[in-house]
């Protein structure tokens, strides 16, 4: 019987984080050609394909998700062992600033897999509302932090795409409310300016009845049968519905998630937690899709 080999385990962890063969290869500094040759082994082992490609890049198969938390542990397990054994203690400090909408389900995965290899860094996080994290990283007081965005600059990692919709509980119907009950973004985020051009567009009447800040916020309105929402299709559940087309509504943006550091200069630490955040969100990403299924269109 054929072994799981580490090194096959490390390249397929790198391109799955990645999304992309040519990527991943790049991150482990092999060509292509063999990172691509490597997960053919892999899958020559396992008896089954781990990715399927979709678009330029290539996303994971069921064996595939199977198979990635526990290719994760494995790989961190040995690089935690490799730096006991050669005594490389990293120390310092990292500030790291996460959406508290996205940190709650995935920030116990990333800080769990940073500490397991720098046990001695300090961690400073600051999960609160993003929109201010841009200006903290610029101000020194974030050493890294994810935030939301509609349109990435050069300098900010897109971690994945979540295209908005409009959602309503699954037990109303509000297509014939005049006018229309909406739960909105506090205006302080970009959000609230893309949801009020696409109700503009519909050229009907509505009454914002709930304000936000957070996505929570917004969903528990929805689930309260007292408004409409926008939110992120990664947010969504069975209790919620997609509003149809028929409600006219103009379109509405892709928020993009980025992770931006506060300079060009990378540590070993800042380096490790970018990896665990990169894991943890590309997971996430992986299992957006079968949410959005479940919910009721």
């Amino acid at each position: 019987m054929e072994n799981l080999d580490s090194d096959l385990l490390r390249t397929f962890v790198s391109v799955a984080e990645a999304g992309s063969v040519t990527t991943g290869a790049t991150r482990i500094h092999r060509s292509q050609s063999a990172t691509s040759l490597q997960i053919k082994r892999l899958e020559a082992v396992l008896g089954q394909a781990v990715f399927k490609r979709h678009g330029r890049g290539v996303v994971l198969t069921e064996t595939g998700r199977r198979l990635l938390p526990i290719a994760q542990e494995v790989t961190a397990r040995l690089d935690a062992a490799l730096h006991d054994l050669s005594q490389e203690v990293v120390r310092g400090k990292l500030r790291l600033g996460i959406p508290d909408d996205h940190g709650r389900a995935r920030l116990a995965r990333i800080v769990a897999a940073f500490v397991r290899l720098h046990p001695q860094v300090e961690l400073d996080v600051t999960c609160a509302l993003s929109t201010g994290f841009p200006e903290a990283l610029e101000r020194g007081d974030l050493d890294l932090a994810v935030y939301e965005v509609e349109r990435p600059i050069s300098d900010e990692e897109v971690l994945f795409e979540d295209p908005t919709c409009w959602v309503s509980s699954n037990l109303l119907d509000f297509a014939d409310a005049e006018p229309t009950p909406v739960a909105l973004f506090d205006h302080a985020c970009w959000w609230h300016d893309a949801a009020l051009k696409s109700l503009d567009a519909r050229g009907k009447p509505y009454r914002i009845v709930y304000s936000s800040q957070s996505v929570s916020g917004v969903i528990a309105a929805v689930e309260a049968g007292i408004a409409i929402g926008l939110i992120g299709r990664s947010s969504l559940h069975r209790g919620l519905s997609i509003v149809a087309n028929e409600f006219g509504f103009g379109p509405t943006p892709t928020s993009k998630l980025v992770l931006a550091q506060k300079d060009a200069r990378s540590s070993e630490p800042m380096a490790a937690m970018k990896a665990a955040i990169r894991s943890a969100f590309q997971t996430a990403a992986g299992t957006a899709g079968s949410r959005e299924n479940a919910a009721k269109v």
